[in-house]
């Protein structure tokens, strides 16, 4: 089976999962917490993607129990040992990510990333999450990156919606212009 449909699969049944038993809120914020130490700690990730002949599935689930500092909730802990009975755990970052879109989405809140040279401004955040409760209703969260290497502007990606007003992205067009226009002249 293709392994996004069985991300989503997963996902979806946490989602529902936690829609009945009223934890969603603690799932999401364990979630998000593993979500931001597996790019700080690179051998954590290596480790779960590991092989199940490599490192037990078992153990699997006690380093990302160490990672949350030994406080995990029975729903997530339950979840998880679904993902190792299923030979599924080294698709556990995927699947959180997905859980945490779908959850947010499903009371109303959308996930947005937003990519600027330097911090941005308290006025364009605000605007951006006026903009998207105007188009979609919901409400959003937005998580800020910082790249130099945009020159100017910003990159903002609201799950399936991406508006590019960086500067890179503007020369990177001039510069196709001018090919194109070469190779005619040519």
């Amino acid at each position: 089976m293709n392994r996004s449909i069985i991300i989503t699969r997963y996902a979806r049944a946490l989602v529902r999962y936690v829609r009945d038993t009223g934890e969603g809120d603690i799932v999401c914020s364990e979630a998000q917490q593993l979500l931001r130490i597996f790019p700080e700690a690179p051998d954590l990730r290596r480790m779960v993607r590991a092989a199940s002949d490599v490192v037990s599935e078992r153990d699997k689930k006690k380093l990302l129990q160490m990672a949350l500092g030994n406080r995990m909730s029975p729903d997530l802990s339950r979840f998880l040992s679904l993902l190792n009975r299923n030979g599924r755990m080294e698709m556990v970052e995927d699947i959180l990510r997905d859980f945490t879109q779908m959850y947010y989405r499903s009371i109303g809140i959308r996930w947005a990333r937003l990519t600027c040279v330097s911090e941005p401004s308290e006025r364009l955040l605000q605007r951006l999450k006026a903009l998207v409760k105007k188009k979609t209703g919901d409400d959003v969260i937005i998580e800020v990156d910082v790249d130099p290497s945009l020159i100017g502007g910003f990159v903002f990606d609201l799950e399936e919606y991406l508006l590019d007003a960086s500067v890179k992205r503007q020369l990177d067009i001039i510069r196709e212009q001018f090919i194109e226009r070469n190779r005619r002249i040519i």
